[in-house]
This record gives C-alpha cells, structure tokens and sequence, in this order.
C-alpha cells in the first residue's frame, strides 16, 4: 500500500468562501492532446511547448464577481492562475485553482471541446494554379 506524503485538506463545498471578485476553478487538463487531425499538442512543460489558454469549471465565486457563476465552463489565458490546492469534497478528490478574473476570455454553461486551440503556424494559401484537384 502507497502512503501520500499528504492528504487533501477536507471540505465541504459550502465553507468555501473565495473573496471580492476571486474564481476559483476545477476539473483543468494539462495533459497532451491529440487534435482530431491527428496533430499532437504537448503538455505544459514549463517551456514554450504546451502553451495555450485552458478551460476550467468554476467551483466557486467571491461575492463581487459578476461576470461568471459555479458551473459554468471558463477558458483563462495560459499561465493565469495557480499552482492549486488539492481538497477532497462531497464528490471527491479535485484540485482547485485561483484564477485571475481580468484573464478570463470565455465561458460556456456546457464543457467545451477542448480541440480548437492550436500552436498551428500560419501558411499563406497556395495560388489557385498551384493546388492539385
């Protein structure tokens, strides 16, 4: 049997209690992907590769937030928001993470597809002559 060096703090979703105008996140991938083409996106290294914005599902919200409510799917620019705590509530072991809520540049009520951010490198369009029918 494998010992943690830690537990998860234990709480109860309703003791949480973000401040002012804080969000706090769940459920942030940074795994590698595969995109549906089959081009593969590493994860977040720590260096350039892997950098990308990312989507989480906000856990909680301070009083003064306005913009977002829990539940609801947020995409926050890359590298805005922390290292995370892991807890372990009523459903589970999660990690939760603060983000920055001026860095938040989307949301969804439904989880996004997380396939359409990409490290693609722009190319110009072939002329017309050129392309092969």
């Amino acid at each position: 049997m494998t010992k943690l060096a830690y537990q998860p703090h234990q709480i109860k979703r309703h003791q949480l209690q973000p401040l002012k105008d804080s969000v706090i996140v769940s459920d942030m991938v940074f795994d590698s992907r595969i995109t549906t083409s089959g081009i593969i996106i590493p994860n977040d290294n720590g260096k350039s590769t892997g950098i990308r914005p990312r989507w989480g599902q906000v856990y909680a919200v301070g009083p003064e937030q306005l913009d977002v409510i829990p539940g609801q799917w947020i995409c926050i620019e890359h590298g805005r928001w922390t290292r995370g705590i892991d807890v372990e509530d009523e459903n589970g072991k999660i990690t939760l993470r603060r983000v920055d809520p001026k860095d938040i540049m989307m949301m969804s009520d439904d989880k996004p597809n997380d396939d359409t951010f990409s490290t693609a490198i722009h190319v110009e369009a072939k002329p017309e002559w050129m392309q092969h029918n």
